[in-house]
């Protein structure tokens, strides 16, 4: 078994030291289960958000200082982190990085969102990432994604056809495409069979507002938690033998006829 939690949070604009002291605060008075293998998930750019004119000012190199503030918290609370992105600066320019943490505080992977979100200026900033993040998590085969990606029902298939079995996702999403949120959620886990974990910031900025509604949804399109509009944390416990039967039961990967998709739709 593994357990899956959600720390939906409202973000600072470009204050780390705020976002960073609202998580340690989270961290402090969520009930962590040490028998069960535990792995959280934050939000998008949890670090300063969408400060992305002040890259140059707020970017972390490679998102170091990032993995080392969720790595000691990672090995002081005994849990995975699985996504939650920040604003990292690379030889390359400026990347919205997820970190994946280990419980011994260690960089276990990362993933550079592959979708820009024009909306919200990314290409601008940005560049985007080239490779899917797939890791293993405690006996479970596990990937990470990133907001925009959702919308892209071929690239989480990607990760499906690697065997990913649980989908950690963290985003921005806001309160006027929230139902879009909710549908594709639900949609990416019943056509990939597997268990998606959903973080979205809630909370606002002069531009936006945030609609909350993190969840955590199983195989078969079932929600096992959903969050409110405002800060929370949920968990829930994932049995991934439900992956393997329902894989097995309605045979989508094997009756997949590819050969006559396409290679090169556009």
């Amino acid at each position: 078994k593994l357990r899956v939690g959600v720390l939906q949070l409202d973000i600072a604009l470009g204050d780390r030291e705020k976002n960073q002291r609202n998580i340690e605060k989270w961290m402090a008075s969520i009930p962590l289960t040490p028998d069960i293998p535990t792995a959280i998930v934050v939000p998008e750019l949890w670090d300063v958000g969408y400060a992305l004119d002040r890259a140059t000012e707020l970017a972390d190199p490679e998102g170091s200082g990032a993995a080392a503030f969720l790595g000691g918290l990672a090995k002081k609370y005994g849990v995975w982190f699985a996504g939650g992105s920040v604003l990292a600066s690379t030889g390359g320019g400026f990347v919205n990085r997820a970190q994946v943490i280990n419980p011994r505080g260690e960089l276990a992977a990362y993933y550079d969102k592959v979708h820009l979100i024009r909306l919200m200026e990314e290409e601008k900033y940005f560049t985007g990432g080239k490779k899917e993040c797939v890791f293993p998590l405690e006996g479970a085969t596990a990937g990470c994604v990133i907001c925009y990606d959702l919308r892209f029902s071929e690239w989480l298939r990607t990760y499906a056809l690697k065997g990913t079995e649980v989908m950690f996702i963290s985003a921005e999403w806001p309160t006027p495409r929230i139902d879009h949120w909710k549908v594709m959620l639900q949609s990416r886990a019943i056509e990939n069979q597997m268990y998606v974990v959903a973080c979205n910031r809630c909370g606002e900025t002069e531009a936006d507002k945030f609609g909350g509604a993190s969840m955590i949804i199983g195989p078969w399109g079932e929600v096992l938690f959903e969050a409110g509009e405002g800060e929370e944390a949920g968990f829930a416990t994932l049995d991934l033998e439900k992956v393997s039967k329902a894989r097995n039961f309605l045979t989508v990967f094997k009756d997949r006829v590819p050969e006559i998709y396409g290679t090169h739709i556009k």
